[in-house]
């Protein structure tokens, strides 16, 4: 499955799927150990389509082989929170930077209207959650960097254990309408063509994120 498709290939892709959501929406819970035995029954497959699955969880990060213990959901944890948004503002940022220089107009004017439909779901339910894929707009972002290495960095690697933070402890509260907010801010200067500024915007966006789920796990 390449980064920027989500449509299921194989009934393989289709379980892996549905396990890898199961795991950013918290059904599997975070730092629980996957026995493959449970879950073949639970999903319905074999425990060899089961073990791919939890393979490429691996990859993802969002599953952990520990010596005795065997695979098992990530944990959210303080310090894997800091190291992952350190490297996703980084990387995020580089991402609005080049797509406010590469994408196109009718990729900018996709993105505005992306925003519009978010403000309608925000506003008649106060939360700000965004399935993977085309209605993410941190997706939409790094696929107008056209950097195909940043892509799959991203995409490949940390995108979904980000979402994983996001869906469990990101996406209600007072935060929803400032988020929305610093979207709209991002999306107005890649419009603009202001490299520096978009940069600037999603940076400074994603340190507010992490500090408001540090605040979460502090708290826990």
């Amino acid at each position: 499955m390449t980064p920027v498709d989500e449509t299921p290939i194989t009934s393989s892709d289709r379980v892996f799927i549905t396990i890898r959501d199961d795991v950013v929406n918290g059904s599997i819970i975070a730092g629980s150990k996957l026995n493959e035995a449970e879950l073949s029954t639970k999903y319905k497959v074999s425990r060899a389509v089961i073990r791919e699955c939890i393979n490429r969880l691996e990859n993802t990060n969002l599953v952990e082989r520990k010596a005795n213990v065997g695979a098992k959901v990530v944990t959210l944890s303080l310090e894997g929170l800091v190291q992952l948004y350190q490297v996703r503002e980084s990387l995020e940022g580089m991402a609005a930077r080049l797509a406010a220089k590469h994408m196109s107009p009718v990729e900018i004017t996709q993105l505005q209207s992306l925003l519009d439909t978010h403000f309608n779901d925000v506003k008649s339910s106060q939360s700000y959650y965004q399935e993977a894929g085309d209605v993410d707009f941190h997706y939409r972002i790094v696929l107008g960097s056209h950097n195909q290495h940043l892509i799959t960095m991203l995409m490949n690697n940390i995108y979904h254990l980000v979402r994983m933070y996001r869906v469990q402890l990101g996406m209600a509260g007072p935060r929803v309408t400032t988020a929305f907010e610093e979207h709209r801010h991002i999306v107005h200067a890649i419009a603009n063509r202001d490299e520096e500024l978009s940069e600037m915007l999603m940076r400074r966006h994603i340190a507010y994120s992490k500090n408001n789920i540090e605040q979460k796990l502090r708290t826990a």
